[in-house]
């Protein structure tokens, strides 16, 4: 039994629901949203989670850069999530979980990242980038990315979950490219992250 972090969708987005991505320097983010989940934030049962549109599961987000290109990641069948099977996604993260406390953000952050991808040890640079939200689709309606950009530059990146996912390194012009077409290959998030430009600027990096 897994149980996830969820916010009542009435508090995150109280005066409005926002549409694909919601771009956010750090303390804008912090102060609108995140002060929010932390306030309002709860632990419940993944399975009820899903069926429950009116909570919305905060997952962390983060695309993986090297210069001009990012990681895209293809998730194969072994994957827990059949509804995205096949699909591309330039995304690196999960759901927040009870061991995650206190701090449930970062800390949640930093393990998915960790358990996705073979990085150095030591803090990560991140970019805060905003939230994406997308009630249009089946998945999208009971959860809310909380979207970063990590600069890996400087270091070697790889898959660490191989019997789940498949990885490499595309520039992002080519990303564009295929997420401008009507068959997008990506998950609808990655999607609407490509399409709205915001790797290409962002707010300065947070040490997490």
């Amino acid at each position: 039994m897994e149980f996830v972090w969820v916010v009542p969708r009435c508090e995150l987005f109280a005066k409005s629901t926002p549409h694909g991505l919601l771009a956010l320097p750090a303390d804008e983010l912090e102060g609108r949203f995140l002060a929010t989940g932390r306030d309002f934030g709860f632990f419940v049962e993944r399975r009820y989670a899903e069926t429950q549109p009116e909570l919305k599961q905060v997952i962390p987000y983060v695309a993986v850069c090297k210069g001009d290109t990012v990681l895209t990641l293809t998730r194969l069948s072994t994957q827990g999530e059949k509804r995205l099977h096949g699909k591309r996604s330039i995304g690196v993260g999960g759901h927040i979980n009870p061991c995650d406390s206190p701090d449930v953000f970062p800390a949640a952050c930093l393990r998915e990242l960790h358990e996705e991808l073979v990085l150095p040890d030591g803090d990560l640079l991140l970019t805060p980038i905003g939230l994406l939200n997308d009630d249009t689709t089946e998945v999208g309606a009971v959860h809310v990315g909380l979207v970063y950009k990590l600069d890996a530059s400087d270091f070697d990146v790889s898959v660490r979950e191989t019997s789940a996912m498949a990885g490499d390194f595309v520039a992002l012009s080519e990303l564009e490219a295929l997420a401008a077409t009507d068959d997008s290959p990506f998950e609808t998030w990655s999607t609407l992250l490509i399409r709205s430009g915001a790797l290409r600027s962002c707010a300065p990096a947070t040490s997490l």
